[in-house]
């Protein structure tokens, strides 16, 4: 088994152990694809800006423009060696990404240049200048893109990481909208933050909640775009639906305002359209909630003594999850892999230890009654009050095993990451893909073929169930606000995202010691491919989460976005004609190469 292998190595889960310009709308004649598209230019082609022109840029940023070299050009020597295990300080590094490749798709490659950005201005500055220069341009804030779409060599980066303040609101009216939208409590947060800075100051300090990811390292604005979902999106929605009011540099260079009076549309293609396609996002305002009592967390594996009790052990927990856990309280997952293996890691959220223990009382008496079937893990719930669920001094008392605190001199007391997130820093990915399940599964006519399918995922890479990342189950009110987003419309009938992956240790290019063994990914990939195609068999239409999806996936504007992807697209003519913004499988990515370098068609 891959140390790395994402179904098979158990991923510690919270308290399961304790548990500037105006925004004026563009003219008419924007949305037109210009006729001059060039191809961008990369080092030591005609065109690429002289060191003159570099130096103005630096100026016009006050001083912070860094060019990069390769992070292992030291060999043994190279300070990057020590920060791998540690995911703050990869992110700190401008020339790393938290993932360090894909077999036979990408590996991460540092920009020949990085604009250090401190504020809106910066960003503006560095737009400017790769428009005029014909530059591929990225962005990166956390850098946690599996698909590599804050990394290219060759390229200008814009890196926000050091614009994180957040600032919280007790009655946010977004821009524009007054006598229109009632005032709610809300946060505001610069795009190169993190999520456990949004906590900190929403959760710990401020006794509310922001529905945000459950990776801690994982920047705020890179998840909001996609979509964004976190423990207890069955409860509040994704991130994305709770956004009002964003700041974006857009192509042209103007600092933009966009909420659902200003901007609209671009507002609604920030909204799960997928990040670095429509703007660079500099701040967001998203709304907050009043917290639960307690949230919680309950373990066990289960595993069955032969394949038929495997059967009837998989159709009793599809089953019973349907009666007593398809609801807004529980989030997270179920595992069914090799061995006959059922694992549970899941979250609750407005119950307590006891109302927890009950709900699971009757799967664990049938799991109790078989003779066939044996407990390797007992189960256990914890749970604890909702504001310390990021409370890094809390943690660290009650639950100090199942942190990693950012060890470095004068990091932030509450920078950490769960014990199991860690282990992904710099991860080198094998195989990876998702699909929506249709709550039409669930259904007792349906079932059978559902267990079927999860039995026969089992005998290749195996699959995990995210019942947070499907919206089926969730408040009305969470649903209408999801609905009007860019995400695919499938996560609103989903009860589950199913995720089969699989990587292995870090694999930067130049790391020493370090060569990724492809034979060994490709034959990893394959069982990836089995797994899927087993539950594409049963759910054949299936969409993907943009974040956690095949690099592969050949009708990705299908798959991603659905019957979303005319109005993304329009958005993205208006916004961005000339195609300055790129991501792999982005909006409008279709017509440039896959190096985004070369202009392919009109």
């Amino acid at each position: 088994m891959q140390r790395r292998d994402l179904l098979k190595a158990a991923i510690t889960l919270p308290l399961l152990p304790l548990l500037m310009r105006s925004g004026t709308t563009l003219a008419h004649g924007a949305g037109k694809l210009a006729t001059a598209l060039r191809s961008r230019v990369r080092p030591g082609e005609a065109g690429w800006p002289a060191a003159a022109e570099w130096a103005r840029l630096k100026q016009a940023v006050g001083g912070r423009l860094l060019k990069l070299e390769p992070p292992f050009a030291h060999g043994d020597a190279s300070p990057a060696l020590q920060q791998l295990a540690n995911p703050f300080a990869v992110g700190d590094n401008p020339a790393l990404t938290q993932t360090s490749g894909w077999a036979d798709a990408w590996t991460s490659q540092p920009s020949a240049y990085a604009v250090v950005a401190e504020n809106t201005a910066d960003v503006v500055a560095a737009v400017d200048f790769a428009r005029r220069h014909h530059l591929r341009l990225v962005v990166k804030g956390g850098g946690h893109s599996y698909q590599g779409t804050s990394d290219a060599p060759d390229s200008l980066l814009v890196w926000t990481r050091h614009m994180n303040q957040v600032r919280l609101h007790d009655a946010f009216v977004p821009q524009g909208c007054a006598g229109h939208v009632a005032p709610l409590p809300a946060v505001s947060v610069q795009a190169g933050a993190m999520w456990i800075d949004a906590y900190n100051a929403v959760t710990t300090r401020g006794g509310r909640y922001v529905q945000g990811g459950g990776c801690t390292t994982v920047g705020v604005a890179g998840l909001v775009q996609s979509g964004g979902f976190g423990s207890f999106s069955k409860q509040w929605g994704t991130a994305a639906c709770n956004l009002l009011e964003a700041e974006v540099v857009t192509a042209d260079g103007r600092v933009r305002i966009a909420n659902a009076c200003t901007n609209p549309e671009l507002f609604w293609g920030l909204k799960g359209g997928g990040g670095g396609s429509l703007g660079v996002v500099t701040r967001l305002t998203l709304r907050t909630f009043e917290l639960p009592e307690h949230f919680g967390g309950v373990g066990l594996i289960v595993k069955a003594d032969s394949d038929a009790a495997y059967r009837a052990l998989i159709a009793a927990a599809v089953d019973f999850y349907r009666r007593a856990l398809f609801n807004p309280h529980w989030g997270e997952q179920m595992k069914f892999y090799g061995g006959d293996t059922l694992d549970v890691s899941m979250m609750f959220q407005g119950l307590s230890r006891q109302q927890a223990e009950q709900v699971w009382a009757p799967f664990l008496d049938w799991v109790n009654a078989r003779k066939d079937c044996h407990v390797a893990k007992p189960f256990g719930a914890r749970a604890a009050p909702a504001r310390h669920l990021w409370d890094a001094e809390f943690l660290r008392k009650y639950a100090a095993d199942d942190i990693r605190s950012d060890d470095r001199p004068g990091a932030p007391r509450y920078h950490f990451v769960w014990a199991g997130d860690r282990e992904q820093a710099g991860w080198f990915i094998q195989g990876y893909q998702s699909a929506w399940l249709p709550a039409s599964l669930l259904q007792p006519e349906r079932q059978a073929s559902l267990v079927d399918a999860l039995f026969e995922a089992a005998q290749h890479q195996g699959v995990s169930l995210h019942f947070n990342k499907g919206l089926a189950g969730a408040p009305a009110d969470a649903i209408a606000r999801a609905r009007d987003t860019a995400t695919h419309p499938q996560v609103l009938d989903a009860f589950a995202l199913a995720i089969s992956a699989s990587g292995d240790d870090p694999a930067f290019p130049g790391m020493p010691g370090a060569k990724p063994d492809l034979a060994m990914a490709r034959r990893m990939a394959t069982a990836v491919d089995k797994t899927m195609d087993a539950l594409r068999a049963v759910a054949p239409d299936a969409g993907s989460y943009v974040s956690e999806s095949d690099y592969f996936l050949r009708d990705w504007q299908q798959g991603f976005w659905g019957g979303n992807y005319p109005r993304l697209a329009a958005a993205k003519r208006r916004y961005d004609p000339d195609g300055l913004f790129f991501v792999h499988h982005g909006v409008g990515s279709e017509h440039w190469s896959a190096d985004g370098f070369t202009r392919v068609r009109a």
